[in-house]
């Protein structure tokens, strides 16, 4: 297995964490085997990327037969586009580097969670196609052909987590052209891929409502999407097992971590397309 940690240069100087889980291929296998690819963005309010929510889900991913990548993108006193470039950037690594790292570019996933949620949709719908292309970025060819969600800020208006937007925009928050810029449900449409999301119906820090909205402008613009709503449970779950429990003891919550085997049973249907 290739394994590398490489660094995304952001914008504002700051340097993004960017590394890498690839399968090698066997002669007595397939030396030409391309496999799906999945980009994990933590969550931290863009204040901070934890670890609980990057390596321990990559695994996951790999052990299910994809490439996997995590990327600590850069948060506060970073502020909005750094870190969307930072995964356009990605992206654009996972293309260039396709024949080396075994990658079906056609077979691209993003999956984040809660403020990496954010990210991951802001990246994956035209939310920052303008900003991408200023860039440099092509967003519809780097475009993922999936978008999975984990409890996501989604919204930047009523229900919105109101700590993330302020991270994300500092000193121009709550500039309103620029919150309705990035509140999600303004920018799905038929460029958006199929979706997977799931929240806990309890979660007190970033309301089901904002997967509510999400769910609801995915129904309007024809975007297939899978949502599971889970009556126990409050936010930041990563696997919502020991593994990835705060302390080893805080955030296992049985009944919920069946949400990873669904998504991977989503991810397969949807590549089977």
């Amino acid at each position: 297995m290739q394994y590398f940690e490489t660094t995304i240069s952001g914008i504002d100087g700051t340097d993004a964490r960017f590394a890498g889980y690839i399968p090698d291929n066997y002669p007595d296998i397939d030396l030409e085997r391309r496999r799906p690819a999945v980009l994990v963005l933590p969550g931290g309010g863009y204040e901070m990327t934890t670890g609980r929510e990057g390596e321990p889900i990559a695994l996951r991913f790999l052990a299910h037969g994809c490439d996997a990548f995590v990327l600590h993108y850069s948060c506060k006193p970073s502020v909005y586009p750094t870190a969307v470039l930072e995964v356009a950037e990605a992206v654009r690594q996972m293309h260039e580097h396709a024949d080396e790292w075994h990658i079906d570019t056609s077979h691209i996933a993003v999956i984040g969670f809660s403020a990496g949620g954010h990210l991951t949709a802001d990246f994956t719908t035209s939310a920052s196609d303008d900003v991408l292309l200023a860039h440099g970025y092509d967003p519809d060819m780097l475009r993922p052909a999936a978008m999975m969600l984990s409890y996501p800020v989604i919204t930047s208006g009523e229900f919105r987590h109101d700590g993330s937007f302020r991270a994300l925009l500092g000193e121009r928050y709550p500039d309103p052209e620029l919150m309705r810029e990035v509140s999600i449900e303004e920018h799905i449409d038929a460029k958006t891929p199929p979706v997977f999301v799931w929240h806990t119906v309890p979660d007190d820090c970033v309301p089901v409502e904002n997967t509510l909205r999400l769910i609801a402008a995915c129904k309007a613009a024809g975007v297939p999407v899978e949502a599971h709503l889970f009556p126990t449970g409050g936010h930041g779950l990563s696997l919502a097992t020991a593994e990835t429990a705060w302390g080893g003891t805080d955030g296992i919550e049985p009944g919920v971590d069946v949400w990873m085997s669904l998504a991977l049973a989503w991810l397969d249907r949807v590549f089977a397309r």
